[in-house]
């Protein structure tokens, strides 16, 4: 397995300089009579901070430049929009910055990074998203590690593509999940290995799994209008024991209902009844795109493989693989938000874009 350490170039870092991208989150709270609050002058807060690393580290640091998104966002009312915004920001900068450092609440992070992938297609330098569990401030918080490894990895011109640094692990945005609410390594990486991580005081990456060794040429970005499909026009639905044909049909048959990620059980299994079958071939008969995947965090959806999931290719379900629920829905997003043919909109889907699947 080859492997690329992080160098310290210092001339090269004032050449051009890093964009660090604050939209808000935990990272940045300050505490107030009424609980944690978003706090402002994060620009200076940041620069305070990383003067409190060792100096070797501070020597090690790239030239960087901060916008702060006002209002600041909570992650968990994120929206589409939101990350149209974002992809639209770093585009309009992009030949200004060799690399972007995104801060973002931890709650939606993970959906964000998954968006940003399928937006900011072919890219040539990094695009880092991190947060933390707890604010800048706080005592014993990991936000001050999080922000510079993110830095770190930020500045590394073989980091091609968009990617999660969390708890000392460099993980690629369309294979990441939340999986826990408190822990200090809230972020893992089900089905696919890391991009990276810190041993040490080395910032290590693993080219060979990154998207740059994969695909090559000039950026070729999707910047699409989200807002056709920023109001709810694509649901997700978990099945659960129980379910009733009559359920199902409440969500699909809805008018304004443009597509369906459905969770299925294993393997990608469904309830023995002929008649949430039924439903589902009825909504994608009428021009909805609905895909499927499994609700285990681990292993891929193979439709027909068991009786209690046969159909589901004939009722023109999609397979989503091993894609997360972030990359599988966002990509749905991202997709129906293009004007394309429904032919192509399934296509493309099911072709892997950015290592999604």
């Amino acid at each position: 397995m080859s492997q690329a350490p992080l160098l310290a170039d210092a001339q090269s870092s004032q050449e051009q300089r890093l964009l660090v991208i604050y939209t808000g989150g935990t990272i940045g709270m300050q505490p107030q009579a009424n609980g944690l609050s978003p706090a402002g002058d994060f620009p200076k807060r940041l620069a305070s901070a990383l003067s409190q690393l060792p100096l070797r580290d501070q020597q090690m640091l790239p030239a960087y430049d901060v916008i702060s998104y006002s209002p600041l966002i909570d992650s968990s009312a994120a929206t589409p929009i939101t990350w149209q915004q974002l992809a639209a920001d770093i585009a309009e900068r992009f030949t200004e910055h060799r690399g972007f450092v995104v801060i973002h609440g931890t709650d939606t992070l993970s959906w964000t990074a998954a968006s940003l992938a399928y937006q900011l297609q072919g890219l040539d330098r990094p695009v880092v998203l991190t947060g933390a569990m707890a604010p800048l401030e706080a005592p014993n918080s990991d936000a001050l590690q999080n922000l510079y490894g993110a830095l770190r990895f930020a500045a590394h011109p073989e980091l091609q593509e968009v990617a999660i640094y969390f708890a000392n692990r460099l993980l690629r945005g369309t294979r990441a999940i939340k999986q826990h609410s408190e822990a200090v390594e809230a972020f893992s990486s089900p089905s696919y290995p890391l991009l990276g991580e810190r041993i040490g005081d080395d910032f290590i990456l693993f080219p060979s799994r990154g998207l740059s060794y994969q695909q090559r040429g000039a950026p070729r970005f999707e910047l699409v209008d989200y807002q056709p499909v920023a109001n709810g026009e694509v649901v997700r639905i978990t099945l659960w024991p129980g379910i009733a044909p009559w359920q199902l049909e409440a969500w699909l048959s809805h008018p304004n209902v443009k597509g369906a990620l459905l969770q299925l059980w294993g393997a990608g299994n469904l309830p023995d009844n002929p008649a949430l079958l039924e439903v589902i071939a009825k909504a994608s008969g009428e021009g909805k795109l609905i895909a499927a995947i499994s609700q285990c965090p681990q292993g891929s959806v193979h439709m027909g493989a068991y009786a209690a999931g046969h159909g589901l290719n004939n009722a023109g379900v999609l397979s989503g693989d091993d894609m997360t629920p972030e990359a599988a829905y966002t990509k749905l997003v991202h997709v129906l938000a293009q004007p394309i043919s429904l032919e192509d909109q399934r296509r493309r889907f099911l072709t892997t874009l950015v290592g999604e699947r």
